[in-house]
């Protein structure tokens, strides 16, 4: 059982077979600790979260205003912070992190994939974003190759991730990936989150492996690309959507950092984007590599092909939305073990799988959950429960072991409208116990809410707010907006609402969202054009779950600041 707080609202684990993967491996490995690079804004080494998790790293972060640590490349990849105004951070790398190896069973917060596995820092995005030169340094010392450092980590890394990316080309950097690749070492990249088949890199170079993001649906989300490099396929989410009823956005949960008070302090976010879909495949091959040490870049490829490491969605084989399919960390777990030991799968320990291994119920009163052992190892089920009252199971079809089939119904008497979650515990013989969260809605919830009025502003490359319109309501949950005749620049946009009318938007409590998402702002160029078909997700700031944390964290952002002005409603064309 894990002693965790908020393990049960990260549904993107049950999605790639994961817990399943943990009765085998959850990263430890013998002489020597599984190693995964995660090159970002660096990470906020004082999160308790990354406790007894981090090995040495990096800061390659070469200008000195994009840094904000007052010095070029240094050996300290701690996190400053990337925003121009306090509150407006992203701590990317924090979040990236997290998810790869975030402690586990520690009574608190969440849990990383890979957890017996460690990560190594390294800084290469800043203020002003990174440069392709500042992420190749990053790589080269990650994989113990030459780099302006002078030095190399004492033990390079299993695996590289890369929550980053752009359009620009080089050739220069794709030899780079081919001798990091020559080491080894297995990079991972988040092939963007743009809605378009244009090629992003480093995802689409030659030798790493592009991930595309999905919801939690198993369809493509809306943000991601897609096209003829991607690879493969994780949990991104979808912030704008709550598809499993936990009164949450279908994000992505991780570490994350709140200094609205001015000082750096832990905290949790659902964040979305292939950013969050890429160490979802990297945690996995994580435990791949736990498990098969010599596991290589072309191992890993030809397992891809053969359709061994992931489960096929979409159109049969491989397709320009999913790559290879979805992740599955069983099946790459087990892949690893049978390359590791000549083509034979060892003896599996007692493996119980539900299916489905989530209930979300909406109006509907029943459903049938299935309790099958896919290990060797024989086990029972001992007891089984329900934390909630409304959430009834019984056993309908089972053996003497337990296991077969059991009615899960809901009961709604006396309970408002709304939404429910509650979970079905199934206790086993062997000490562990297999959770199933089931949610439900009482009534029919609008799930079209009012965020009230939107301002959406044009940011300049300074961060500062240029222009602001009142975006207009079109009903159903449809705003639209226009800025027209911009001058010649690069810019960014973000919405949000003002509902203390003190000037800034985007803070606690208040609708948000930017382009293509908030967490993952990308810059838009203008050369006297309108700015006005860019659509993304607006959604409630909350910082949930803070009263239940063993620190404080009220807040992720101070918001964005609108200009002095009266905002102006703009006319849009027919």
């Amino acid at each position: 059982m894990f002693l965790l707080v908020f393990y049960s609202l990260q549904w993107h684990y049950p999605a790639i077979n994961l817990p399943l993967a943990w009765d085998i491996t959850t990263g430890s490995r013998a002489g020597n600790n599984v190693i995964v690079a995660v090159v970002d804004t660096g990470i906020y080494l004082a999160h308790p979260e990354f406790s007894g998790q981090l090995v040495n790293g990096f800061d390659f972060i070469s200008d000195l205003a994009s840094a904000a640590d007052g010095d070029g490349i240094d050996a300290n990849p701690d996190d400053p912070g990337d925003g121009a105004q306090i509150g407006s951070s992203s701590w990317h790398g924090t979040h990236v992190a997290g998810t790869i190896a975030a402690l586990s069973n520690n009574n608190s917060g969440v849990t990383g994939i890979a957890w017996d596995a460690k990560i190594m820092p390294i800084r290469a995005l800043g203020v002003r974003g990174g440069t392709g030169y500042d992420i190749i340094q990053s790589i080269r010392f990650a994989a113990g190759l030459d780099n302006d450092s002078n030095t190399v980590p004492v033990q390079k890394a299993d695996v590289i991730n890369l929550s980053l990316g752009g359009s620009g080309y080089s050739l220069s950097a794709q030899n780079s990936y081919n001798e990091v690749r020559s080491e080894g070492v297995i990079v991972v990249a988040a092939a963007g989150n743009e809605n378009t088949s244009q090629l992003s890199y480093p995802a689409s170079y030659d030798g790493v492996v592009s991930v595309s993001a999905t919801d939690f649906v198993n369809n493509r989300a809306p943000y991601s690309n897609f096209g003829a490099q991607i690879d493969i396929a994780a949990p991104g989410g979808n912030k704008g959507v709550d598809l499993n009823n936990d009164g949450y956005g279908d994000g992505v949960l991780s570490t994350l950092v709140d200094d609205s008070s001015g000082t750096r302090n832990p905290s949790l976010f659902f964040y979305n984007g292939t950013s969050m879909a890429s160490p979802h495949v990297a945690g996995v091959f994580a435990l791949m590599r736990a498990v098969h040490p010599t596991l290589s870049p072309d191992d890993i490829d030809s397992l891809l092909s053969a359709g061994s490491i992931t489960t096929d969605i979409g159109n049969v084989g491989r397709d320009d939305l999913y790559g290879h399919g979805l992740i599955d960390a069983l099946k790459a777990v087990q892949s690893a073990q049978m390359l590791a030991n000549g083509g034979t799968l060892p003896s599996q320990p007692a493996l119980i799988v539900a299916s489905p291994n989530q209930l979300t119920l909406g109006l509907g009163n029943s459903s049938i959950v299935t309790l099958s052992n896919q290990g060797e190892a024989a086990t029972s089920v001992t007891t089984f429960s329900s934390n909630a009252s409304w959430l009834i199971a019984s056993a309908i079809n089972v053996g003497s072991n337990g296991l077969g089939d059991y009615q899960v119904l809901v009961d709604r008497t006396g309970l408002n409208v709304g939404f429910y979650v509650g979970t079905i515990t199934f206790d086993l013989a062997t000490g562990s116990s297999l959770n199933i969260q089931v949610s439900m809605l009482v009534g029919a919830p609008n799930d079209v809410g009012d965020v009230g009025r939107i301002y959406t502003l044009l940011i300049d490359n300074y961060g500062n707010s240029i222009d602001e319109v009142l975006a207009i309501d079109q009903g159903n949950g449809v705003f639209d907006y226009s800025f027209p005749n911009v001058s010649p620049g690069f810019y960014r946009v973000v919405a949000g609402s003002d509902i203390d009318n003190d000037l800034v938007i985007c803070q606690l409590a208040e609708s948000c969202g930017g382009y293509p998402t908030i967490n993952g702002l990308i810059t838009v160029e203008a050369i006297n054009t309108d700015i006005n078909e860019l659509d993304f997700v607006i959604d409630i700031l909350s910082n949930f779950g803070t009263s239940s944390l063993s620190f404080e964290a009220n807040s992720i952002t101070n918001g964005f600041h609108r200009q002095f002005i009266k905002s102006k409603q703009v006319n849009l064309p027919k």
